[in-house]
């Protein structure tokens, strides 16, 4: 008995669909929380000697909430102290939607996180501007919105530039690095200011924000995340490298598929040399 082509196609659907909603329910239950530690070595132009092997811990979008619970970000603390990191750096995203229910929550669950030269953090656009930096700030947190620190390590500078979400001017970002000097590293929530960091020949980007895409379905890609120029890792552009980190919690569905969250650790290093 021949087969339509009709219902052919039926089953097929049939199939898919049964194939996503198990994918889904994966993603809810296990996918979600199968939190790991990536390990990278970043390339950094005109790095000197004396920051070589720099480990910098990133943390980025906990989104602390109804669908993420303090264990899930206590065990990215702990991935990362793992790792002895000589400096940390937070990328924003701390609660959803502002959700002031979970700003203390989410600060209290990041107080494990410390540093040789400290733990540094920027804003996200889920995050206020005053009730989030100050529950950072109470826990030994150096919040920077628009700002510049400079580090001494070795006798060497390190300059971090923590820039708002909504900061992406060109000229907004240059008056903030204007005068820096040794290594300078952008912080910033949206890994679109690559553009910017590009054009301004800041050597690093370290961004969060795309949750790497979190479904990312095989063929098609992170769906959710193709505006951005890096959706997740390691990658460069000319004389700027960038890190974007998949995070460690969930927005809008409390579902990762092929994207598991993650905890960084970045080791520094020297631009190799043009032959």
């Amino acid at each position: 008995m021949a087969v339509s082509r009709r219902t052919v196609l039926k089953s097929l659907l049939a199939a898919s669909g049964c194939a996503l909603a198990g994918g889904s329910a994966y993603g809810y239950v296990y996918e979600r929380h199968a939190l790991g530690l990536t390990s990278a070595t970043v390339p950094v132009a005109g790095l000197p000697s004396a920051l070589a092997g720099l480990k910098v811990g990133f943390i980025t979008d906990v989104h602390r909430g109804r669908w993420v619970p303090a264990d899930d970000v206590q065990e990215a603390v702990r991935a990362l102290m793992t790792a002895q990191p000589d400096l940390i750096v937070l990328g924003g995203d701390y609660v959803t939607w502002g959700d002031r229910t979970y700003v203390a929550p989410s600060a209290e669950s990041l107080a494990g996180l410390t540093a040789p030269h400290g733990v540094f953090a920027i804003l996200g656009n889920h995050d206020d501007d005053h009730d989030m930096p100050a529950a950072l700030s109470a826990r030994g947190v150096q919040v920077l919105k628009d700002a510049r620190t400079r580090l001494e390590i070795n006798n060497e500078a390190l300059e971090l530039v923590g820039i708002r979400f909504w900061t992406r001017r060109p000229s907004d970002i240059a008056s903030l690095t204007r005068g820096a000097r040794g290594t300078t590293v952008l912080l910033a929530h949206d890994p679109r200011r690559l553009v910017e960091a590009t054009g301004l020949g800041l050597p690093l980007v370290l961004s969060g924000h795309t949750h790497g895409g979190q479904v990312v379905l095989p063929g098609i890609g992170a769906v959710a995340a193709q505006k951005f120029p890096v959706v997740s890792g390691l990658a460069r552009r000319g004389n700027t490298s960038i890190f974007v980190s998949r995070g460690v919690g969930t927005v809008y569905v409390p579902v990762r598929i092929n994207c598991p969250p993650e905890v960084a650790i970045l080791r520094l290093v020297p631009e190799p040399e043009k032959a």
